[in-house]
């Protein structure tokens, strides 16, 4: 069995004539929380856009290389991408529920899939709601619009709703950067807790939060990937000077 989720080699990504990506090359092994760090505009979330194949999404974009997901090329012209999406979730930055009831915005995934089957949505919107650490807070209100929730728990609405796909990965755009620190610490908490079924790869500004939640850290600067290592070993040893230099706040 493969150990690793993604296996990336010489990644190269240009807008048009400008090239965001030099060259990347790295391991993202299964089950584990890859945190990827790095000053703003250094490619964190375009690298990360990448792996779903969703940067394609903007006009004049080329990629050049691998991007192997189990083994797969995912660039390979003949690669479906809607497939692949049905197995990478995906969670941004703000929330964004549906202005849908909660438990229609954690089926909505199933549903487009074809299920139909009441006591199979509803069992798997509770097993989803669960496994984002939410279900003891709205299983009264499953039929109230996600709008209505505070910021933190709409976020982990949306982390229910990736999950009901039932993804093998799952991406995090700053999943964390518009909420308040103690909805944070929930989902912090609640990564932790979702490495056992998922790989999770989440971009942060936050070291401090990619120093607490991640086994391996990857560090970006002007589309280069840096360095990547085990976190404990990026945050006490960095191997490269660029690195040392951003965790100490010299610059970024």
């Amino acid at each position: 069995m493969d150990k690793y989720s993604y296996e990336v080699e010489n990644m190269n990504l240009w807008y048009g004539e400008h090239q965001a990506l030099y060259e990347i090359n790295m391991k993202i092994p299964k089950n584990k929380v890859t945190a990827i760090i790095g000053p703003s505009g250094c490619g964190k979330s375009t690298f990360l856009k990448g792996l779903n194949r969703m940067v394609e999404m903007v006009p004049g974009v080329k990629v050049a290389g691998k991007i192997k997901y189990n083994g797969e090329d995912i660039l390979n012209p003949n690669y479906h991408p809607e497939e692949l999406r049905t197995k990478v979730g995906m969670v941004f930055q703000h929330p964004n529920p549906f202005p849908k009831s909660i438990y229609e915005n954690v089926a909505f995934g199933a549903k487009i899939q074809g299920i139909r089957n009441k006591s199979k949505l509803e069992g798997l919107v509770e097993k989803s709601l669960k496994r984002a650490a939410i279900w003891d807070e709205v299983k009264d209100r499953l039929n109230t619009s996600a709008t209505g929730l505070s910021g933190g728990q709409q976020q982990r609405i949306c982390i229910a709703r990736a999950i009901a796909n039932e993804p093998d990965v799952i991406l995090m755009d700053e999943p964390t950067s518009a909420l308040d620190p103690i909805s944070t610490l929930r989902v912090e908490e609640l990564i932790q807790q979702l490495k056992e079924h998922y790989t999770i790869i989440i971009v942060t500004h936050n070291m401090q939060q990619a120093s607490r939640v991640s086994d391996k850290t990857a560090f970006f600067l002007n589309g280069e990937l840096v360095e990547f290592d085990d976190t404990d070993r990026i945050f006490s040893n960095p191997g490269d000077k660029r690195t040392e230099d951003y965790i100490s706040g010299r610059f970024g």
